[in-house]
């Protein structure tokens, strides 16, 4: 997951930028609010805020956010332990709320079922044909084989996924996968995808024409694949225009 952590505290600012980063995700780091909209358009799978920053208010923030549109997964961290502070901080448009201090591992798991209600399965497991995606285990399998991704595979993965059903823009995608640092090959995107689909399918990632890409969680008679929790249960997801795009290699 791509994430903006907005803390002003150097120490914890630092240690869980380091944690979230061992864990894979990228994580930008802003100590203010107006660092913060530096990365304003950006593409995030989350954002991390502290309620009080030197220069404002993240409950204000979040809300602003809200009112703009932006639904990007948002969790206040704070040390704010009232229930009416927890009551305003979610009615403001924070989707989740944790107290310090709080374990790292605690902050890891939160994001995790974030991202997956912010997908709209609750489930850590989906099974797309004969493909199973493991968001918890970071794992993937094909007709029941692992199947070994790099870093970057998996990150191409792992956002699409989250959207799952949904089409995702090229310019979104990259932000996602790459984020704003060093350069990168124009084409890069695209050579990932390729790699994905010789792993594991050409019909898992449609290409959209003109708009970006979308794993499609219908199987190829139209009905729904599922999404499993590890044991066994399932929730179904479907695209929500209910229509098939057509699909070529980038």
């Amino acid at each position: 997951m791509r994430l903006l952590l907005i803390e002003d505290d150097a120490t914890l600012g630092e240690g869980l930028r380091d944690y979230l980063r061992a864990e894979g995700h990228q994580v930008e780091w802003a100590q203010s609010l107006a660092g913060a909209d530096a990365y304003r358009g950006e593409a995030f799978d989350a954002v991390l805020v502290d309620w009080q920053l030197p220069d404002g208010s993240g409950r204000d923030w979040i809300a602003g956010c809200r009112t703009r549109g932006d639904a990007t997964p948002m969790l206040m961290i704070t040390a704010r332990d009232r229930l009416d502070d927890r009551i305003v901080g979610l009615d403001s448009g924070a989707d989740d709320y944790l107290v310090k201090p709080f374990a790292p591992e605690e902050l890891a798991a939160r994001l995790r079922v974030v991202g997956r209600r912010h997908a709209g399965s609750g489930q850590a497991v989906m099974q797309v044909g004969e493909v199973q995606i493991d968001l918890h285990a970071r794992a993937v399998q094909r007709e029941g084989q692992r199947v070994e991704l790099t870093a970057r595979e998996w990150t191409v993965l792992e956002a699409l996924t989250l959207r799952a059903g949904r089409i995702v823009d090229k310019g979104d995608l990259e932000q996602l996968v790459f984020g704003g640092h060093g350069e990168v090959a124009s084409n890069a995107l695209e050579v990932h995808v390729s790699s994905l689909r010789r792993k594991l399918g050409r019909s898992l990632i449609e290409t959209v024409r003109g708009l970006g890409y979308r794993i499609d969680t219908r199987a190829p008679d139209g009905t729904r694949s599922d999404t499993r929790a590890p044991d066994g249960t399932r929730s179904d997801t479907r695209a929500p225009d209910g229509a098939r795009s057509d699909t070529r290699e980038p």
